[in-house]
């Protein structure tokens, strides 16, 4: 999985893009580690080329967003594709993060 972060006016952009799987997964958690150390008080992570998560996947992004509420901060998701959102629909993690359908 490609994992791009560019900083905005206002918020810190992270762009998924492949499967974000067990075997990907803690790459992206030592990456996160960095990011979540810098203290945003907002991060988007764009969805729109995550092709697959697994529960490993669910596990960081529910840790990041507990950090985020933790530090008054706000963490949205956005452009899930359809596949994506189904998942967080049936896990029940659509009522936790905030999710929007595109990142502009």
């Amino acid at each position: 999985m490609k994992t791009t972060l560019e900083k905005a006016d206002d918020h810190l952009l992270i762009t998924l893009d492949g499967r974000l799987d067990t075997v990907q997964s803690d790459g992206f958690q030592t990456k996160i580690e960095e990011v979540l150390a810098q203290n945003h008080q907002k991060i988007v992570i764009d969805c729109s080329g995550l092709s697959y998560i697994s529960s490993s996947g669910l596990r960081i992004l529910l840790t990041i967003q507990k950090r985020m509420i933790k530090s008054k901060g706000q963490l949205i998701l956005c452009s899930l594709q359809p596949a994506i959102r189904e998942v967080f629909d049936m896990s029940g993690f659509s009522t936790i993060f905030t999710i929007k359908d595109d990142c502009g």
